[in-house]
C-alpha cells in the first residue's frame, strides 16, 4: 500500500427510503423521522415480519431509459441513479468519456443478494411453465443472465462511465458496503486507480428474502407500529426491519482533485476487515473481531482512538448485535468511548443489507459536512448493556472532524472504516 497516496470523496449519490437524492436522504435523517411501513412490494400476509422500509422510487422519473429499466433489476437501477447522482457532484464528466484517464478509473460494487426480486420473478415465470419438474428456457427473459449474476451491476456503471480500470464487486453479507468502499480506497492508495466509483446496493425485499429472516427470526415482527419498530439499543427491541436503496461515492486522489478544485467531503484514511469464524448468525459478546477491526483502521489512518468524534453504529437492533458492538466501541476507544456520539440510522431506513454500509457512509460524509450527527430514532429505554450515548431521538449539531463507521454482518464478518476532514487527516 502507498501511503502517500491520499484518498477522499468528492461526490455522493443515495437511494434511500424516505429520499432518492443527498438532500432528502438528509432532511429525513437530521429531522428524525422513519421510513418503516407495512410492505408494499407483495401481500406480506403469510409472514411474521410483514414490515420494511421501502424505497419511493421511480426509475424514469429519477433518469434512466425503458431500455435500462427493462434489463435491470431494482437493485441495479438504484445504484446507476445513485451512481449518475454521485458524479454530478463529483464534477467530474465521465459519461462523455473525457475528463480523466478512463484506463484508471475504478468500479467497486457490494451487494449481499443481487437481483433477488428479478431473479425471483424469473423462477417463478420459467417453472411454472415447465414439463416434467423440467424449465422450459424459452419462457425466460432474454436479460436472466444479467439476473443472475451480482456482477451485474459492475458491468452496468463500467459501461456507463467509461471504466476501463479494475472492476469488482464485494458480497460480503451486510458488510459488503463498507467492503466495497475500502476496496476502492485501496485501490487508489495502490496506485491502481485514481478515481474509483464505489458503493453498493441491493434490493432484498421479497419473498424469499423476507422468508429467510424470517425462519431465523432475525427481523421485527411489530407489525402493528411500523414506524416504531427499527429500535436499536433499546430495551424492547426484537430485530432489525428490512430495507433497500442503494449508495454511490466518487472516490479520487486526493492531490488530483485539490489540483481540480474539486469540492471535498472528507478523507477516507484506513479501512479494515475480520472475521469471527465462530458461527452463522451468532456473535461473541466480548466483540474482540469488530474491536480488532476498528483498531486496524484508526492504525492505517493515524488517527489515536481519542479523536474519534462518532461512531456511526451498525445498530441493527438485533439483541445480540447492539452488545455485541457496543462491547467493541469500548475495547478499541477505552474510556473514550463514553465522550464520544454513537447513533444508527437503521432505525429511519431500516437495513438494506449489503447496501447499508454505503449508505451509512454517505450520511458519515454529510454530518462532517454540516456538523451534524443523526439521530437513532425510536430509542425510549436504553438496554442496561447498551451503556454509551446513541443521540437518542434528536440530530446533534457538533463539531465532527473524525468519524469511524462500521458493520457487522451474519457469517461473521466485522469491518471499519475511518473518514476525516480533510485537514484533520492531513
Amino acid at each position: 500500500m502507498n501511503s502517500s497516496r491520499r484518498v477522499v470523496v468528492t461526490g455522493v449519490g443515495v437511494v434511500a427510503p424516505g429520499g432518492v437524492g443527498k438532500q432528502a436522504f438528509w432532511n429525513l435523517l437530521t429531522e428524525g423521522r422513519t421510513a418503516t411501513r407495512r410492505i408494499s412490494h407483495f401481500d406480506p400476509a403469510r409472514f411474521r415480519s410483514q414490515i420494511a422500509a421501502e424505497a419511493d422510487f421511480d426509475p424514469l422519473a429519477s433518469g434512466l431509459t425503458p431500455q435500462e429499466i427493462y434489463r435491470n433489476d431494482r437493485f441495479i437501477q438504484f445504484a446507476m441513479v445513485a451512481a449518475d447522482e454521485a458524479v454530478a457532484d463529483s464534477g467530474l464528466d465521465l459519461r462523455s468519456g473525457t475528463g480523466v484517464d478512463h484506463n484508471r478509473l475504478a468500479i467497486s460494487v457490494g451487494s449481499a443478494v443481487g437481483a433477488t426480486m428479478r431473479l425471483e420473478d424469473e423462477y417463478v415465470n420459467v417453472s411454472n411453465h415447465g414439463r416434467d419438474w423440467l424449465v422450459d428456457p424459452a419462457y425466460g427473459s432474454k436479460f436472466l443472465y444479467n439476473s443472475l449474476i451480482p456482477s451485474s451491476a459492475a458491468t452496468e456503471l463500467a459501461v456507463r462511465f467509461h471504466a476501463h480500470g479494475p472492476a469488482s464487486v464485494m458480497s460480503t453479507g451486510c458488510t459488503s458496503g463498507i467492503d466495497a468502499v475500502g476496496y476502492g480506497t485501496q485501490l487508489i492508495q495502490d496506485g491502481d486507480a485514481d478515481v474509483v466509483i464505489a458503493g453498493a446496493s441491493d434490493a432484498p425485499i421479497s419473498p424469499i428474502s423476507v422468508a429467510c429472516f424470517d425462519t431465523i427470526r432475525a427481523t421485527s415482527a411489530r407489525n402493528d407500529d411500523p414506524e416504531h419498530a427499527s429500535r436499536p439499543f433499546d430495551a424492547t427491541r426484537d430485530g432489525f426491519v428490512m430495507g433497500e436503496g442503494g449508495a454511490v461515492m466518487v472516490l479520487e486522489e486526493y492531490t488530483s482533485a485539490r489540483a481540480r478544485g474539486a469540492h471535498i467531503y472528507c478523507e477516507i484514511g484506513g479501512f479494515a476487515n475480520r472475521c469471527n469464524a465462530f458461527h452463522m448468525t451468532g456473535l461473541r459478546p466480548d466483540g474482540v473481531e469488530m474491536s480488532a477491526a476498528i483498531d486496524a483502521a484508526l492504525g492505517q489512518a493515524k488517527i489515536d482512538p481519542t479523536a474519534v468524534d462518532y461512531v456511526n453504529a451498525h445498530g441493527s437492533g438485533t439483541k445480540q448485535n447492539d452488545r455485541h458492538e457496543t462491547a467493541a466501541v469500548k475495547r478499541s476507544l477505552g474510556a473514550h468511548a463514553y465522550d464520544i456520539s454513537m447513533s444508527s440510522i437503521k432505525s429511519m431506513v431500516g437495513h438494506s443489507l449489503g447496501a447499508i454500509g454505503s449508505i451509512e457512509l454517505v450520511a458519515c460524509s454529510l454530518a462532517i459536512e454540516h456538523g451534524v450527527v443523526p439521530p437513532t430514532a425510536n430509542l425510549e429505554n436504553r438496554d442496561a448493556e447498551c451503556d454509551l450515548d446513541y443521540v437518542p431521538k434528536i440530530a446533534r449539531e457538533m463539531p465532527v472532524d473524525v468519524v469511524v463507521s462500521v458493520g457487522s454482518g451474519f457469517g461473521g464478518f466485522q469491518s471499519a472504516i475511518v473518514l476525516a476532514k480533510s485537514e484533520v487527516a492531513a
